[in-house]
């Protein structure tokens, strides 16, 4: 995080040696940085201003509150040792214990029209307030020069503001999207160069090229299960033609059932059509792909943002406050932020909320400092490489598998430090670094071995090729390991990674991955964890139950929403009781508090019917006692199993 002080001016004032220290009360600046390197070396050379008449749009971000309980909660939602694992927040609860408070967001709202921006969006969890305005008036409210400059790499210019923003605020915003199109995103896929063979013999499309379903049969390999009740989204910073997707499905002689729904999060248009220059080859092919392997998903959703200028706040908080949420999200685009902590607050709400975030590795090898991979080195995402596949035929089983030479990974270019759960996999890997996030996490087929149909045009196979192609496929296996998981009464996986490292370093490994151990990316492929494969890719319905767990031991959970409420002397407040089952759990749940002097508590119904799972309205009358805080513990009892959880009430006047 990048903090930033307030300044004080030093003024010596002649010809009286006396030295006054005068200081200037200034806005704070945002918590991210957002001038580029090469704006402020001087690397990239200044060719004007902007336009005052221009209209732009931005993303106010406003920063969590509670960051070190934040930090010790999700620690726990992933501990198997404590009693908060996988007790994810829904959307509100997360507002109310970790999100910015009302009056912040409310003052936000008003400092953008107080200085002529109009407020076009809000969000339910208080990150996010949208504002259009001419330059003029984002100028004036942020107390920047909007620059244009020549791009140092690339044959174009890009705006910039010349310094950071100081908006009139008595608090700092965490960040603002939208100052700068220094960074196009780019998708993770590549079409295969001149000269060179296509390798897919074993494919049930066309030409024996790859359908997404002979992904389902090689790394899956089954039936039962098929992404029922699970919806997933796919980041997208362009929209689509369905026409392709039906063409796609009618040529492999298959056919979609998933519905879709095209969300523009910001005004963007969800159409794309190639006769008005927009090709959407990727956004099709992350359907294809997570389709293929959970053709039975209750819904897909793509949200579709600008990508010049980018809005990765503004897509990342829609994926993070959607109803219903999507318990596997899916990207292929990279880019390069300003800050690379920019998002991070957008991961760590998906990780609180039960919802798993995977990322292309990218498709230029081995990672360097010059990379643009990001996200695919955040602590807080799921990032997968690429491998070569081969299967024993059309529809067939996985056979072999090698490390595809342009897959992505290695060190983390924008120094993201190690997470723990990586700390153990990366000390027996002599290439990986001991204190810096290093990738990929996982793989899967990434060569031009695919079936492809874009841009109102006929369709291409094995062309393209990319780990854009394996990153969708893994948000469709997970969306097959939550089916298997509901299906048992429980609860989604959330953030997979520090069960996937756990697995990777079990005795079980062999069985639940396939180990990549040839091939090379720059890195080369070794036993075990490596920067070209990562652990490598599914073996079958083995890792799902990995994942899932294998345990049929009954049991349930209980927690409150609001877990804190305040109340009055001589009033009441209410708190939601849910209990939730898993593995075959089926009996009733009795109800119960402990008593507190001048505080009755009840509870409607006072028992959860069998099988367990259901909500209770537990009403807390205040009479005559103290004023501050009380803790009330609620026991839920039922089958053999005691569980507890607890509701701070805040007794005022």
């Amino acid at each position: 995080m990048f903090r930033k002080l307030r300044t004080c001016l030093l003024a010596i004032f002649a010809p009286v040696a006396v030295m006054n220290t005068v200081c200037q009360a200034q806005s704070p600046p945002p918590l991210t940085r957002h001038v580029r390197d090469v704006v402020a070396n001087g690397q990239a050379k200044s060719v004007g201003r902007l336009t005052r008449t221009q209209p732009m749009r931005l993303v106010l971000v406003l920063p969590h509150r509670n960051q070190a309980e934040l930090q010790s909660l999700l620690h726990d939602l992933y501990d198997p040792a404590s009693p908060s694992y996988r007790q994810f927040l829904t959307v509100e609860e997360f507002t109310d214990r970790f999100g910015p408070s009302q009056a912040d967001y409310d003052a936000v709202v008003n400092f953008a029209e107080t200085h002529g921006l109009t407020v076009v969006g809000t969000s339910r969890n208080r990150m996010n307030v949208d504002v259009k305005g001419p330059v003029a008036n984002v100028e004036g409210a942020l107390h920047v020069t909007m620059g244009v400059y020549q791009h140092p790499t690339e044959n174009r210019t890009f705006y910039s503001p010349d310094r950071e923003p100081t908006p009139d605020l008595s608090f700092p915003l965490w960040h603002v999207s939208g100052l700068d199109n220094y960074s196009i995103p780019k998708p993770a896929l590549v079409s295969r160069p001149p000269g060179v063979q296509p390798d897919a013999t074993t494919g049930s499309c066309p030409s024996a090229s790859f359908c997404g379903s002979d992904m389902r049969a090689a790394y899956y390999g089954g039936t039962a299960l098929t992404g029922a009740g699970q919806s997933l989204g796919l980041l997208e910073y362009l929209g689509t033609d369905l026409a392709d997707l039906d063409t796609y499905f009618k040529n492999a002689g298959q056919t979609n059932n998933v519905p879709i729904t095209l969300l523009s999060v910001d005004g963007s248009s969800t159409s794309c059509l190639e006769s008005d220059g927009c090709d959407d080859t990727e956004q099709t092919i992350d359907m294809t792909q997570s389709i293929g392997m959970a053709p039975g998903l209750s819904s897909l959703v793509m949200y579709i943002g600008s990508g010049d200028p980018l809005d990765d706040s503004g897509i990342l908080n829609a994926m993070a406050t959607a109803s219903p949420l999507n318990a596997q999200l899916s990207s292929s685009w990279t880019w390069r932020p300003a800050d690379p902590t920019t998002d991070d607050p957008y991961f760590e709400e998906f990780a609180m909320q039960g919802q798993n975030y995977f990322q292309a590795a990218g498709d230029s090898g081995h990672w360097t400092a010059r990379s643009t991979v990001w996200p695919a080195d955040s602590a807080y995402v799921t990032t997968v490489g690429g491998t070569d596949l081969e299967t024993t035929g059309a529809g067939g089983a996985w056979a072999s598998e090698t490390v595809w030479v342009h897959g992505g990974g290695g060190i983390s270019p924008s120094g993201t430090p190690i997470p723990t759960w990586q700390t153990t996999a990366a000390a027996g890997c002599a290439d990986c670094s001991q204190t810096l996030r290093n990738g990929p996490d996982v793989s899967g087929n990434s060569n031009y071995t695919y079936y492809v149909c874009a841009d109102q045009t006929t369709c291409s196979a094995n062309l393209y090729g990319g780990t854009s192609f394996a990153t969708p496929m893994w948000a469709g296996y997970l969306a097959l390991t939550n089916e298997q998981i509901a299906l048992n009464g429980g609860k989604p996986l959330g953030f997979i990674n520090p069960a996937l490292y756990t697995i990777g370093l079990s005795s079980s490994y062999d069985t639940d991955f396939h180990d990549i151990t040839s091939g090379s990316n720059g890195f080369p492929a070794t036993v075990g964890y490596d920067l070209a494969s990562g652990w490598g890719s599914p073996n079958g319905a083995n890792l799902i139950n990995a994942l899932a767990g294998t345990s049929s031991t009954p049991n349930f959970t209980i927690g409150a929403s609001p877990s804190s409420i305040t109340v009055a002397r001589g009033s009441s407040g209410t708190s939601t009781i849910t209990t939730t089952i898993s593995g075959g759990f089926n009996a009733a749940i009795a109800l119960s508090a402990a008593a507190q002097a001048n505080i009755g508590v009840s509870f409607a119904p006072s028992s959860i019917a069998a099988p367990g799972a259901g909500t209770s309205t537990m009403t807390v009358k205040v009479g005559k006692a103290a004023l501050g805080t009380r803790t009330i513990t609620i026991t839920g009892t039922g089958g053999g199993v005691t569980h507890t959880t607890t509701v701070t009430v805040d007794v005022v006047k």
